[in-house]
């Protein structure tokens, strides 16, 4: 496995494949756990070289102290990606090695991203999507995995892609859940013991309230504060916070 630290460090290496090699793509922002493991694995099986991005992607966040506080764990991360046989882990040094034009070029979308989460974080998708593009012109992947989890964020990926007629499989991937039904994130570790037993009603009430309007009733009567409870195509959506920690989950309906 070999860890790339600068763009043009990649490009030379990327340079390199053959034509006709199979590229499998996880991109994330570190903090790495079962569900990035089952992205991973996912791409092992289907690939014929499989690279990680690890970025903490500072223009998708809106709120500056949760770009600071979100946990960093590369030695582990470069673990985890050896243990599950890795080809290349890119890893960007520093945001200019990404944003050479200091962000003044981005990727927006006017209508769903404008929705739910977006709706709650002004300019977090242009962020999420512009990272995404950079990294598939520099990975050139053949599939590209994701979690069903970020659903949102699946579905604007997706209609990027299509959008700009641009070469790659997006792979959905089921999300992982804890053994009481909390979907892992990398947020989770911010999660004191009582937020943390407290998190695993939220899917809870997500799954079991008959309307949109009960699951909000009932998660702020658990002490959640609630940015929004959706139903959306065969999905309901829903965004809280809990001691500051905000977490984000979706199940079908």
């Amino acid at each position: 496995m070999r860890v790339v630290r600068t763009i043009a460090e990649w490009r030379s290496l990327r340079a390199q494949f053959g034509a006709s090699a199979c590229v499998g793509f996880v991109p994330t922002m570190g903090a790495l756990h079962a569900g990035h493991e089952s992205l991973i694995e996912s791409a092992r099986r289907e690939s014929d070289i499989v690279v990680l991005s690890i970025f903490v992607n500072p223009t998708q966040f809106n709120n500056p102290e949760d770009l600071e506080k979100y946990p960093v764990t590369t030695e582990q991360d470069i673990a985890l990606a050896r243990k599950h046989s890795v080809d290349y882990v890119l890893m960007p040094e520093s945001m200019t090695e990404l944003y050479p034009d200091g962000y003044r070029y981005k990727v927006s979308e006017i209508e769903f991203s404008q929705e739910l989460c977006g709706a709650h974080r002004p300019g977090h998708f242009d962020g999420v999507l512009t990272v995404v593009m950079k990294l598939f012109n520099l990975v050139r992947p053949t599939r590209a995995y994701f979690g069903e989890k970020d659903f949102q964020q699946l579905e604007l990926i997706r209609g990027m892609v299509n959008s700009f007629f641009m070469d790659v499989k997006i792979v959905a991937c089921p999300t992982v859940r804890e053994a009481d039904g909390l979907a892992l994130s990398s947020r989770n570790v911010r999660l004191n013991e009582n937020a943390r037993k407290k998190s695993q009603s939220f899917p809870l009430a997500l799954m079991s309230a008959p309307t949109v309007e009960a699951a909000r009733a009932k998660l702020e009567e658990l002490g959640f504060a609630v940015d929004y409870v959706v139903d959306k195509g065969n999905r309901r959506f829903g965004a809280v916070s809990v001691d500051g920690v905000r977490l984000i989950d979706n199940v079908e309906r």
